[in-house]
């Protein structure tokens, strides 16, 4: 296990880790973190890392600009110290953070890249995928996509127009005085993002949702969900399965189900580790 700094277009260093087999691995899975998805809200990464190791497949903990509040990182572009984080991410980065993982796991070698995120994290590869038709990368894994129509609907009107008014009056660097969601302190255009313009809140309960950049994927993989997962309205397995069905090609896709355990996977990280193995070296046979 080694820590990882990768650079993105705009000069952005991300913090990652790589889990690296003790024997030559052809096959990568990179795991783009959700919100405040880092190792210690997050345990499973250690356990998927160790356990893909194991095996003789390379794992890669990819944080982007949202894994903790405030990350303090440099700027390789302009030479400066800045601080990313959930506090003032600009989901518009998406497309670059991503690529700047991939780009990691090319120069590294890897024949097999298999692109995962968990939470918010899937939605980011989601909207990657949908708008990157030629991605060189073979699978993708969603875990727990996050329904953020739900997550937002907690957000007041008050709450609401504030955020209005700072981005109309000049004042979108301006912190907010509350949290957005409850948990998410920062910036008004932070806020916007989620509000407004969110280019990320591409998965649905609902059957008539906007699924349009599902539907633009071409690429094959595997969703996954724990079944008490609270963020689908209590039902995780509509959910999975009505995302799925959007797809181009649903029969495609692997759908698979962690039993009696959350959004985080709580208590089950080892059977969630187990599952992705059993995918890789499906996938791997495949190949051959």
């Amino acid at each position: 296990m080694k820590a990882i700094k990768v650079a993105t277009k705009r000069g952005s260093v991300l913090d990652g880790v790589l889990f690296d087999s003790h024997i030559p691995s052809k096959t990568v899975l990179i795991a783009i973190t959700g919100i405040h998805g880092n190792f210690y809200s997050n345990p499973f990464y250690v356990t998927i890392g160790e356990t893909l190791n194991r095996s003789g497949f390379d794992f890669i903990y990819a944080q982007t600009n949202d894994a903790f509040n405030e990350i303090p990182t440099h700027n390789v572009r302009t030479g400066q110290t800045e601080v990313i984080g959930s506090w003032n991410e600009d989901f518009r980065h998406t497309d670059e953070d991503i690529e700047a993982y991939i780009a990691f796991a090319q120069q590294k070698g890897y024949e097999n890249i298999i692109l995962a995120g968990h939470s918010l994290g899937a939605n980011k590869v989601i909207y990657y995928l949908s708008r990157h038709q030629e991605a060189p990368i073979c699978k993708f894994i969603l875990l727990s996509p996050a329904n953020l129509t739900h997550l937002t609907s907690q957000v007041s009107q008050a709450e609401k127009d504030l955020v209005r008014e700072l981005m109309a009056t000049g004042r979108e660097n301006e912190r907010l005085p509350f949290e957005l969601l409850g948990w998410i302190p920062g910036t008004a255009k932070m806020a916007a993002g989620w509000l407004f313009d969110n280019i990320l809140n591409n998965v649905h309960v609902e059957e008539d949702g906007d699924f349009s950049q599902i539907a633009a994927i071409q690429h094959a993989g595997a969703l996954l969900i724990g079944t008490y997962d609270r963020f689908t309205y209590g039902d995780p397995r509509w959910f999975l399965e009505n995302i799925n069905h959007h797809f181009q090609h649903p029969e495609r896709n692997q759908l698979l189900f962690i039993e009696q355990t959350g959004h985080t996977f709580q208590q089950k990280e080892q059977e969630l580790a187990d599952q992705l193995l059993a995918l890789l070296e499906e996938w791997t046979r495949e190949e051959e």
